[in-house]
């Protein structure tokens, strides 16, 4: 039997309270929201089966296991253990994937074999092993090349995905090309013209920052990759999930696309930070500024309505917000 949840006002900070000791399921309340965000463990809520909706898109961004401070995640495991989690994480994942649906999973580029792994032996068919090549400082290293990119695992479940977009963009010019490209490029699958939010000068105004100027988490993922995955393999409509959602840049992007989605978080305090990101849009999480650069995309306005406007001003115990 599904329980509704009730929320509570306390001291200015909202406490969620699950009424009712019969029920694991989630309670959507009625709103005009098309996104969830669900406080819980993902590893516990997808094995016991917590999601029971159909996902079409899932940007599978973990910690990378190389021992980053996180309140209530041990970011520095037995290896085998780490890929045992990763392993299980994509089996329940393509479980509840539509057919055709798609993943996109990012880690280091030490681990690409290991995702390789992962996806195959979870059954799904890889179609890109993308290159997010970084455009700040490479990693130094003594005794070989610095490290200079990050791998992004892009697989379907079964031979063909059930949507791609090709998406055609206008990057920069290179310093010897005098005239623009008349109808831009073809996306591949080296990824140079997306920065990160790295810490210090290079994280713009985009990361998220404590009133003292502090990086509020410091593995925040940008807008401009989101909007790209989310762009190249959904349709308006469809469901994006992020088990691992951080700071919620996949629901943020997700919202202004006007697809559904799901996050789940862990640790309150990014729950709470992803509340304020939805409910109050800064204008560096606004994805217009990118329609420019997707512009001789073939029917890009059927997968990208510019004009709509899914973020205004909500009053507050509006948010459609689970707690589990």
């Amino acid at each position: 039997m599904r329980t509704k949840v009730r929320y509570k006002q306390k001291s200015n900070r909202q406490s969620f309270v699950k009424e009712g000791i019969n029920s694991s399921l989630v309670y959507q309340p009625e709103s005009r929201n098309n996104y969830k965000i669900i406080h819980g463990d993902c590893l516990k809520l997808l094995s016991e089966k917590e999601i029971w909706q159909k996902i079409d898109l899932t940007f599978l961004d973990p910690p990378f296991n190389q021992d980053k401070e996180y309140s209530l995640w041990n970011d520095n495991l037995p290896e085998g253990k780490y890929w045992r989690i990763m392993k299980n994480v994509c089996k329940n994942v393509f479980e509840i994937t539509s057919n055709g649906g798609a993943i996109y999973f990012m880690q280091r580029e030490k681990n690409t074999e290991f995702v390789l792994q992962c996806l195959r032996e979870t059954g799904w068919t890889l179609q890109n092993l993308i290159i997010w090549k970084k455009k700040t400082s490479a990693v130094p290293c003594s005794n070989k090349f610095g490290k200079h990119y990050q791998v992004i695992g892009f697989a379907t479940k079964g031979d063909k995905p059930r949507i791609f977009n090709r998406l055609r963009f206008s990057p920069p010019l290179p310093p010897n090309y005098k005239y623009e490209r008349e109808n831009g490029l073809y996306l591949t699958d080296v990824w140079d013209d997306i920065r990160e939010l790295t810490s210090g000068y290079f994280a713009g105004d985009e990361a998220i920052r404590k009133e003292n100027g502090e990086r509020f988490h410091k593995q925040q993922s940008p807008i401009a990759l989101l909007l790209r995955i989310i762009l190249s393999s959904t349709k308006i409509g469809d469901t994006v999930f992020d088990p691992f959602a951080g700071t919620g840049t996949t629901l943020v992007v997700a919202e202004q696309l006007e697809r559904k989605s799901i996050g789940i978080e862990i640790d309150l305090k990014n729950v709470n930070q992803i509340k304020h990101r939805l409910e109050d849009m800064n204008e560096s999480d606004n994805i217009k500024k990118f329609y420019k650069e997707y512009i001789y995309t073939d029917k890009l306005n059927e997968i990208w309505h510019i004009n709509s406007v899914p973020f205004t001003r909500r009053k507050k115990g509006e948010l459609n917000l689970f707690n589990l």
